[in-house]
């Protein structure tokens, strides 16, 4: 069985599902999901806790910004090269070229 995220010390937060901006549902949760709920369900009520919302929210201040300058700005929509290590060695190269950039242009 594949390993969970608690079980690694990660909490999970995760989408459940695609909303606009203004399609917004206010209602509140407490606690944890009633027993016998299945996992989307489960993460469902998580994030709809007063909790879940506040760190759900701080996504678009930590990582995400990053892959979307990485898309835009550098241009970078896909991998080239084919398999694991490869693939892995060019994302290095991307994050490099992107974090270098970054120390030239702010230091």
């Amino acid at each position: 069985a594949p390993a969970r995220s608690s079980d690694l010390g990660t909490e999970a937060y995760i989408a459940t599902e695609r909303r606009k901006h203004w399609d917004r549902d206010d209602s509140l949760t407490e606690g944890s999901a009633p027993a016998g709920t299945d996992p989307q369900a489960a993460m469902r009520w998580k994030l709809r806790t007063r909790e879940g919302r506040n760190i759900y929210a701080r996504r678009k201040a930590v990582v995400e910004p990053v892959f979307g300058q990485i898309k835009e700005a550098r241009g970078v929509r896909r991998l080239l090269l084919r398999g694991l290590e490869a693939a892995r060695a060019e994302w290095q190269l991307i994050c490099l070229g992107h974090n270098l950039l970054k120390l030239y242009r702010y230091g």
